[in-house]
């Protein structure tokens, strides 16, 4: 069966580019070939900055033959009392383009209708292919286009070639005046000249032959040993970076790895540093001792095989010297002053033009951590509000300022430098943690409050001036700060109140707020209600018990995934489905009558009073659980109640026509629900159907 092959050839696209787009190609392709009724075997998208390149194998050579049904009108309404065809069969008929006598019956639920069958023979593949194609590359979704010369369709980068192959005969069509054909290019500097092409197994092979490897997972795995090779000559080795890596690995057609090496008088510097400088500014891997720490090595990637001499080795030096030194001269020039001396310069940065400057969030900050550890650890309380204090001083240096991925770590070595305590410096190194999908909490308690102080002013004060995130505007971060507080509380396994630290970080921001305090708490509460809910289902708690549980209150984060885990774990037994229908059923009852004390005296029937009963029976060990955060015991507490439950709703009636009983009842009732309120919101589970 014929084989589809496409390349596109460009000028270098970036590397942040090409996984999507190859994506794109392969899926775009796949479901146009079942939209289109064309079999198709297995595919491969490859690709280098240079080429996007896809293929299909076992290709059908044409579209599949169907036979399509149409409905039409009633029979009743298709034909008279004569049986001749009405204005409405004629017209259904006109309109699928069939002769009146070729139209037929279908039996439908909606009676017996005329329907016309319309054969629809399959046109050749090649024929669609070269209507699809040019869409197809128009449409790739780059993150940015471009236009150059006289062209009129957007690319990511100028394109030079396209290479499109059906049953190794090119296609015919045309690009933005770019015809395609069988003709492919080899590596820019290392074999520029044009190579013919049938398909992707002597594609492949010609490709080798000019130094282009085109398979993006073979190329990253050839990166990876070269340099596992040369780190091993310096008995050293490379912490992959997996990021790094993909990006590399779409910078280059043919890699070959160098070694370069600087002084080790650099090593005095800060290693984030020096992995910052290397990693994101010039694309090196840095080479480390097998037992931790870094050599005075780094590994880059050329696209092209050396000269005769080192040139690219000591170019790449160069650079890499010429940033040391520039980061040296900040380093020590930042280092003559003490970090204290910093904040002042705080008041000439703004934070947000309607939240204030750096200066009057480190205040508040300041406030909000000595809040904090005083209600958690009142022995640190003086550090977290030294380090709340010194902990944005470092955006002000020239270090900073010229590496501003350092920013919290460069304060950190600085208040070590000043002769601050080891746990501040260490803190403020912290608390900007979790910074990222799979980034750790601060390790200390210090750093904890601090990082925690730091999102929650963040979040309460850009809510309270109207920059609630809302699809996927967020650009200040306040989902990701809402669950880096959320995972900070869990590694620390702190009790705090929620709405408490809501509320007094509200306080500092009211004259600068342009919401009510009360909407930016329930805003707040809501955005940690989302990320929450998120973080529980990454762990695979069910969406229902989750709901149940949130929907109670979010004010413990500690609890609320206790709760959820002892709740999931119920929801497991098999008499869950009844109870949760019979504690569903209590709630729906309840209304405002439902408010005030259950009078004894008013508990007439046997069912009632046996409710009341189990119901006193089990309100002291439910607490008792509840207070000791032992909810999979309190659940098991309250379960006990259920059969009383069933028996008071078969046997009393709990909407009586006196008033002192339905409200007697119903108070019963409210007394039950706060047994299991405190854990969970029973209306929010979903049940099986039937």
């Amino acid at each position: 069966m014929p084989e589809l092959f496409l390349e596109i050839g460009t000028e270098e696209i970036p590397s942040r580019f090409m996984g999507l787009a190859l994506n794109h190609l392969k899926q775009e392709l796949s479901a146009f070939f079942e939209k289109n009724r064309v079999r198709c075997g297995e595919s491969r998208s490859l690709g280098t900055p240079r080429r996007l390149v896809v293929s299909f194998a076992g290709v059908d050579g044409r579209q599949e033959d169907i036979v399509e049904t149409h409905l039409g009108p009633n029979v009743k309404a298709a034909y008279d009392a004569d049986g001749k065809p009405t204005k409405a069969a004629l017209g259904f008929a006109r309109g699928k383009g069939v002769d009146i006598s070729q139209l037929g019956t279908e039996t439908t639920p909606k009676g017996e209708v005329v329907c016309a069958r319309v054969e629809k023979i399959g046109q050749p593949t090649e024929d669609i292919l070269n209507t699809f194609l040019p869409t197809l590359i128009a449409t790739i979704p780059f993150p940015k286009k471009m236009r150059w010369g006289n062209r009129g369709t957007p690319f990511a980068r100028p394109m030079h070639w396209i290479a499109a192959l059906f049953g190794g005969k090119p296609l015919k069509f045309d690009f933005d005046g770019i015809s395609c054909s069988d003709i492919s290019r080899g590596h820019r500097f290392m074999s520029p000249e044009s190579f013919k092409v049938t398909g992707l197994t002597d594609y492949l092979k010609s490709c080798e032959k000019h130094f282009l490897l085109v398979d993006p997972e073979a190329r990253k795995q050839t990166i990876v040993n070269q340099m596992n090779a040369l780190a091993a000559e310096v008995d050293g080795t490379v912490t992959l970076d997996p990021d790094l890596l993909e990006e590399v690995n779409y910078l280059v057609e043919y890699p070959v790895a160098i070694r370069g090496d600087f002084d080790e008088r650099y090593l005095e510097l800060p290693w984030e540093l020096l992995t910052i400088t290397m990693k994101h500014h010039q694309k090196y891997f840095p080479v480390t001792k097998k037992e931790g720490g870094l050599l005075p090595h780094f590994i880059t990637i050329s696209n092209m095989k050396p000269g005769g001499g080192d040139e690219i080795q000591r170019g790449n030096e160069r650079v890499l010297r010429a940033r040391l030194e520039d980061a040296r001269f900040f380093f020590d020039e930042d280092r003559k002053k003490k970090l204290e001396d910093f904040v002042e310069l705080l008041k000439g940065v703004t934070f947000q033009k309607n939240l204030g400057t750096s200066h009057e969030k480190v205040s508040r900050i300041v406030g909000l951590a000595e809040f904090l550890a005083g209600e958690i650890c009142p022995d640190k309380k003086a550090k977290a509000s030294r380090t709340a204090w010194l902990c944005k001083a470092d955006l002000v240096t020239q270090m900073v300022y010229e590496f501003p991925e350092l920013q919290g770590i460069i304060g950190g070595y600085y208040a070590d430098h000043s002769g601050e305590d080891p746990e501040v410096g260490r803190a403020i190194k912290e608390h900007y943690r979790p910074a990222f999908s799979g980034d750790e909490p601060p390790s200390t308690e210090v750093g904890a409050v601090v990082a925690i102080a730091d999102k929650m002013d963040t979040i309460l004060g850009c809510i309270g001036v109207g920059l609630i995130p809302s699809g996927s505007e967020d650009p200040y971060g306040l989902r990701r700060h809402s669950l880096g507080i959320i995972q900070t509380v869990l590694d620390q396994k702190w009790q705090i109140s929620l709405d408490t630290l809501i509320e007094k970080g509200i306080v500092p921001l009211q004259e600068k707020l342009k919401l009510k305090p009360e909407e930016v708490h329930s805003n707040t509460l809501d955005l940690f209600s989302q990320r929450y809910k998120t973080l529980l289902s990454g762990h695979g708690f069910p969406y229902d018990a989750i709901d149940a549980v949130l929907s109670a209150g979010i004010d413990s984060i500690t609890d609320v995934k206790q709760k959820v885990a002892a709740f999931s774990d119920l929801k497991k037994q098999p008499h869950f489905e009844p109870l949760a229908m019979t504690f569903r059923r209590v709630v729906s009852i309840l209304n405002e009558e439902a408010e005030g004390e259950v009078q004894t005296s008013l508990l007439k029937e046997p069912a009632e009073k046996k409710l009341f009963d189990e119901y006193r029976r089990i309100q002291g060990p439910v607490e008792d659980c509840l207070q000791k955060k032992d909810f999979p015991r309190a659940l098991e507490q309250i379960v006990q109640i259920k059969g009383a439950v069933d028996g008071f709703f078969d046997h009393v009636m709990v909407m009586a026509k006196e008033d002192d009983l339905r409200k007697n009842r119903l108070r019963l009732l409210k007394c039950i629900s706060l047994l299991f309120s405190h854990i969970a919101d029973f209306s929010k589970i979903v049940l099986k159907k039937g």
